[in-house]
């Protein structure tokens, strides 16, 4: 059975049984859970490798820019030639761009000899065009004087090499097709040029497949998924300075002054961030639709340039945001109706602000301290995402095997070549899957320890306010936040490590499951029956049912980690039966409070989300090389990071709620139900009978 926690958390006794003096918080502490900080900190050496390894394999151009056929990435200036603005993937050949469309044909289109180009060609209107292969060897051309000639020197080929041409096997090519530029591949438009097949078929040019396959082939790579996944993580990169507006300074600035107003104008705060949150969930989700095309004229495209406005191509990306925008539409609809009912308890979240905003208001640290835990996060993120671009492009660049006809004209050798004449693709082995889980799941597991090890640091000083009877007291240390982050860094690091880890964990393992359900429903191996389907659904059910009670217990215990100095696990079970002994008298009180401070969580991370789209919708990220393939990722990223930088600084008024609570219940229930430290503020809400009647009724 527990033992009065008066004694742990007042006036600590020494180990000769007398009360020790100097101090409510600092005591007698020791070093706790040293082994889940030896692990994290080895978890940190492998996070270093681990993007070592990505940054010296990776490319990001990889992540946007196709693969000529010597493996050159286009856009690479390293390249032989050098190819910095030759960043559009062309197929020169189109009767292998057919061939590789064909149902039953073992030919790929990674095999189709491509080239890069500075722009799509498009056939001429009284002659015709020829787009010949990098000039070397007789072909005596610097590389801009190729492009300035529009990649045209067929004048100068020997006969031999006019007559391959008309073979289709190089070094020149005619441009019988229009092409377009889709997320920077040039895309056939299966209509030829009736003028520039007639000059070639004069010329006796080889026949020429004109099928609406041409046209498929490549849009079918284009829209595969491995192509989608690696522009999505392409946007973000590009985009970068949106996610630092709008990912970083914004939500700092709106949750500072979001904590400034609770500290002054708290009455008013909870009305205000429920009328805030509707209005930003709509305007979210009319970008969404804007980008959907449900509304207006400005959906997303995947063409980049001028092209003919009658010609559509349809990217999977477009069918991912009419998804979110149906997602978005009920969440919008659900989260009204959860905000009016909750209108009536209002008044019940304001009395419990209160209690904040008057610790906020004697503990003024409380404000700057999240902006320690934010430069480091900030820091964090910044180095995590760089890798993270190296990670997800550092596969291998490997010839194909190919056994089809690929024979091409070599400039070098001065023949036609028709040994290792295959394309190149670029090859991804299990372990480059496993690093980048490995990645994802420590900046998880990084992304809950910055914020524990804050929120611990909150909890401390709360306490110490707290249990000096909340005044200005000699037993509180001068700068109560520095003095619990001292006692953080000198004894709980471990604590919070382990504590950090149990919801990446869970979550981890939920991931994991879900994969394999996927992998069977794939391979029709999944249970149909009723019974498949219930275990299923109540297996997920549990998990999330398992995640949101170890985020409740976590916060709970740390917050007894700074109080008493224990175990996370000793932590959690007084945390755990000082509430389950106090629920009718905290439990609605809590809820709601935490309802109110999670809607201000949203309104942040939604402004967030509306600035990106709103930064987005620049010319910047709609033209050029900067274009970004959807809005999508990058806004959800804003939202996600808008989110992580709110929790950072509404912890500030979350854990001040909780720790005074548990201090309140915990004084009370060990002074015959009236608490003797609590000081004359918290009493006037918190101690008044009549008060505490109106708020758990």
């Amino acid at each position: 059975m527990r033992g009065p926690l008066g004694a742990v958390i007042g006036r600590y006794p020494s180990s000769d049984g007398s009360t020790q003096v100097g101090g409510i918080i600092r005591h007698n502490r020791k070093c706790r859970d040293v082994a889940f900080l030896v692990i994290f900190i080895a978890f940190w050496v492998a996070m270093i490798v681990n993007s070592s390894f990505g940054f010296n394999k990776g490319n990001p151009l990889r992540l946007t820019y196709g693969l000529d056929y010597k493996g050159n990435v286009c856009g690479d200036r390293h390249a032989h030639p050098g190819l910095r603005e030759l960043e559009l993937t062309y197929w020169l050949n189109p009767n292998q761009v057919y061939l590789s469309g064909l149902k039953n044909s073992q030919f790929k289109l990674a095999d189709a000899r491509s080239i890069c180009l500075l722009d799509c060609p498009i056939p001429s209107e009284d002659a015709l065009n020829w787009v010949c292969d990098y000039p070397e060897g007789e072909i005596r051309l610097s590389v801009d004087d190729w492009i300035d000639r529009n990649y045209d020197y067929f004048e100068f080929l020997t006969p031999e090499m006019r007559n391959t041409s008309l073979q289709l096997q190089g070094p020149c090519y005619p441009v019988i097709f229009p092409s377009v530029n889709v997320y920077w591949r040039c895309q056939y438009v299966a209509r030829a040029s009736n003028v520039s097949l007639r000059h070639w078929q004069q010329m006796g040019g080889v026949n020429i497949n004109e099928d609406i396959i041409i046209d498929k082939s490549i849009h079918r790579s284009i829209n595969a998924r491995s192509s989608v996944l690696k522009r999505y993580v392409a946007d973000i990169g590009k985009s970068w300075p949106v996610l630092i507006v709008c990912g970083g300074l914004l939500p700092l600035f709106v949750s500072v002054i979001w904590l400034l107003l609770i500290r002054h104008f708290v009455a008013a705060m909870p009305w205000i961030t429920v009328a805030l949150f509707n209005i930003l969930i709509i305007a979210v989700t009319m970008f969404y639709y804007l980008k959907a095309g449900w509304i207006g004229n400005d959906a997303i495209s995947p063409i980049i340039g001028a092209h003919d406005p009658y010609y559509h191509v349809f990217g999977r990306e477009q069918n991912h945001l009419h998804a979110a925008a149906v997602l978005m539409t009920f969440i919008m609809v659900v989260s009204i109706l959860a905000s009016v009912a909750i209108v009536h308890r209002i008044l019940m979240a304001t009395s419990v602000l209160k209690v904040a905003a008057k610790i906020i208001g004697e503990v003024q640290a409380l404000i700057i301290f999240p902006v320690m835990p934010y430069a480091i996060l900030g820091i964090f993120y910044m180095f995590w995402f760089g890798a993270a671009f190296y990670l997800f492009s550092s596969g291998q660049i490997v010839q194909n095997n190919c056994s089809s006809n690929c024979c091409a004209y070599d400039l070098a050798s001065k023949r036609v070549n028709c040994d290792r004449c295959c394309g190149y693709s670029i090859h991804y082995t299990p372990h480059i899957s496993i690093a980048i889980f490995f990645h994802l799941f420590g900046c998880y597991w990084a992304t809950q320890f910055f914020i524990a090890c804050s929120s611990t640091v909150i909890a401390g000083s709360v306490a110490s306010y707290y249990w000096a009877r909340g005044e200005t007291s000699p037993e509180i240390p001068f700068l109560p936040v520095f003095s619990s982050m001292k006692q953080l860094i000198r004894y709980s690091l471990g604590s919070v490590a382990l504590g950090s880890l149990v919801l990446p964990f869970v979550e981890s393992v939920r991931f994991m499951l879900d994969s394999i359900r996927r992998k069977l429903k794939v391979a029709n191996t999944t249970p149909e029956g009723c019974m498949g389907k219930t275990t299923y659904h109540t297996s997920r059910s549990c998990f999330q049912c398992i995640e949101w009670i170890i985020r409740s217990v976590n916060r709970n215990a740390y917050i007894m980690i700074a109080i008493t100095g224990k175990s996370f696990c000793r932590a959690s079970a007084i945390a755990t039966e000082l509430i389950i002994s106090n629920i009718l008298k905290i439990g609605r009180v809590n809820v709601i409070g935490d309802v109110i401070l999670y809607l201000g969580k949203l309104c942040v991370s939604l402004s967030s989300a509306l600035f990106a789209f709103l930064m987005l919708d620049t010319h910047k990220y709609r033209s050029a090389h900067n274009k970004i393939s959807s809005p999508l990722l990058p806004v959800l990223v804003c939202w996600a990071l808008g989110y992580v930088v709110a929790t950072l600084f509404f912890a500030v008024v979350e854990m001040s709620i909780d720790a005074v609570i548990l201090s309140f219940c915990q004084d009370s229930e060990e002074h015959q139900g009236t608490a003797q430290y609590a000081p004359p503020l918290l009493m006037e809400t918190l101690g008044d009978q009549n008060e505490m009647q109106r708020l758990t009724q």
